[in-house]
This record gives C-alpha cells, structure tokens and sequence, in this order.
C-alpha cells in the first residue's frame, strides 16, 4: 500500500529579529523563540504522518535546534519573507518526491503530535488545501496543501482568506480546519501571556524567561 510522503515546512526568521511586537529585550526575544521553536519540533517529531522536517532559515541557533530533531537545514541567504523561505523549502520537496507538505510557524508551542493527525484527518481528497488560522483570523497558522506545488503561499496578506481563495482558483477542494493548539499563536505580550497561563512544561519554560 502506498504511503504518501508528507514534509513539514518550518520558515524561522532570525531570533534577533523575530518578535518585535512583544516589546522586551533581545536577549529575551531570544529566549522566547528557542524555546518555542524547539517546542514545535518535538511535537513535529513525534508525528508518525511526518517524513521530513525542513527548517528554512539563515539562524545558526535555530539549525541548532533543528539538529536535535533530524531536521532538514535549508539557508535562507536573503530571508526575504515567509513566501520565499516556503517556495525554498518546496522547490526540494518536489524533487525529492514528496506528495505533501504542511507548513508551521515557529511561534505556535503548544502543538501536539496529535494535532497533526487531526489536521490531516480532514483531509478530502488527493488535490486539496486545509488551513489552521490564527486564534484571531489574521493569519494561518497551519497550511497543508497536496500536491506541494497546487499553490504558492500568501503569507502577511490576511493570508487564511487568501490561502482559501487561492485554492479553489487552483480546483483544489479548501477547507478551514479549527485545532485549538495550532491556532495559539505568539505575536504580542498577551499572546505570550495566555500561553505561559497552561500548566504545560513549554509555559512554564516561557515563564522563566520572565522570572
């Protein structure tokens, strides 16, 4: 029986520069970023539907962590933007023959490995696109797409809407899929707040920071 191959697509903007609506210092901002992004990719890690994890990004403390977890480093010379750091990561996808990809953000720790079975079990049929929003609807927070190449991506342009649009433009069947975890993003202090109020070991983590 075959099994469709399926990477991960995790775009990491340099944690120095990452954040800057949270308002705190670098050395925290950075903190912060780790742990949330080594927080995704244990959850990544664990899932049985994964292949691949792919990092696409010119962080050397991020590839560190991507290592721990068998991920892919891709180096993102420019950093022009999430859209081109996923058109990288799918453009060696597709020639490595992957049927599927789905990407998450680095700033989304409270996902779970079952969350991505989830997010796949609503899977409709083999030309499709499932988008997790943001907690708020102003981004998308999770992007599947099958095959990798039905859609480029329309990340910081109210891009669940778009995302949605696109793909019935591509006759790919949409759907928006709502996953409390994924959709708990960190954009701003009350983002980080709420995140840090779980009684979870990546909230307590978080906290510490502040400590």
């Amino acid at each position: 029986m075959y099994k469709s191959r399926i990477g991960a697509i995790v775009p990491v903007k340099t944690f120095s520069r990452a954040k800057t609506r949270l308002n705190i210092s670098s050395e925290k901002t950075e903190k912060v970023c780790r742990i949330m992004l080594e927080s995704v990719l244990e959850a990544l890690s664990k899932s049985e539907i994964i292949e691949k994890i792919v990092i696409v990004s010119k962080d050397d403390d991020a590839f560190g962590i991507g290592k721990k977890f068998g991920a892919l480093e891709i180096y993102d010379h420019d950093e022009l933007g999430v859209n081109n750091a996923v058109k990288l990561a799918d453009d060696y996808l597709l020639k490595d023959g992957f049927d599927s990809t789905i990407v998450f953000p680095q700033d989304i720790p409270l996902i779970q490995a079952e969350d991505v079975q989830a997010l796949l079990d609503m899977k409709v049929q083999n030309r499709c696109v499932l988008v997790v929003p943001s907690r708020k609807f102003d981004g998308t927070n999770a992007l599947f797409r099958t095959p990798v190449d039905v859609m480029e991506t329309h990340y910081d342009e109210d891009s669940y809407k778009i995302h949605l649009t696109t793909a019935e433009k591509r006759n790919a069947k949409p759907a928006l899929v709502l996953i409390r975890r994924i959709m708990l993003d960190v954009d701003d202090q009350s983002d980080l707040n709420l995140i840090m109020n779980y009684d979870l070991p990546v909230s307590r983590s978080l906290s510490s920071v502040f400590a």
